[in-house]
């Protein structure tokens, strides 16, 4: 199944200069696995050392954010996105 991915502006250097395109996964694990596996650059700045997601950066599939999801084995559908949000502060 495909599903749309989003990343802002900011970061679509990391994705070939592309900030949405598709992949092909059949769920949102192996989705956000190829993701990262495709755009390794983007990995460096959605993740921390740690391997845990950045401060300033929530993961969002459709309107959910993915850390707050129990499991993320969910079947893709048609229609479902995966969003890179990056916040951005100062003054």
């Amino acid at each position: 199944m495909k599903i749309d991915i989003v990343v802002p502006f900011l970061l679509s250097d990391c994705t070939g200069g592309r900030s949405g395109f598709s992949l092909e996964a059949d769920t949102l694990e192996e989705a956000v696995h190829r993701l990262f596996a495709d755009y390794p650059l983007l990995h460096h700045h959605v993740y921390n050392e740690e391997g845990r997601i950045r401060q300033h950066v929530l993961l969002y599939y459709n309107d959910e954010n993915i850390e707050w999801l129990a499991d993320r084995s969910i079947p893709l559908q048609a229609g479902d996105r995966l969003l890179v949000l990056q916040a951005v502060s100062g003054g």
